[in-house]
């Protein structure tokens, strides 16, 4: 079963292919993938990478945590699954926005 790991203090130059290239010393990538800001387009410094079993990503851990990837030193451990996150469009769960506190239709008409 494939293992998903967590690579973090990523250069903003490295790529979804040399992180690939990089884990794939310990074993099989089933996949890498640097995250990158939606706007930008600018890597955040972070990746995942899933090995094709629990061994190898072990060793993958063992070989690149602490260790340096592209000029830097990376942390390399076992992902944790995604929680939940609530809502960031500025509605809640009733439908109103509360994103304009203290602004609403009363305070601009008294000024």
């Amino acid at each position: 079963m494939a293992k998903k790991l967590f690579v973090g203090g990523l250069s903003y130059e490295t790529t979804h292919e040399t992180l690939k290239e990089a884990f794939s010393q310990a074993g099989t990538v089933e996949s890498a993938n640097v995250i990158v800001d939606k706007i930008s387009g600018r890597s955040k410094g972070f990746g995942f990478v899933e090995m094709s079993s629990d061994e190898e990503a072990q060793k993958a851990i063992e070989m690149f945590n602490g260790k340096e990837l592209d000029g830097r030193s990376v942390t390399v451990n076992e992902a944790k699954p995604m929680e939940p996150r609530p809502r960031r469009d500025g509605f809640n769960r009733d439908g109103f926005n509360r994103g304009n506190r203290g602004f609403g239709r009363n305070q601009r008409d008294r000024w």
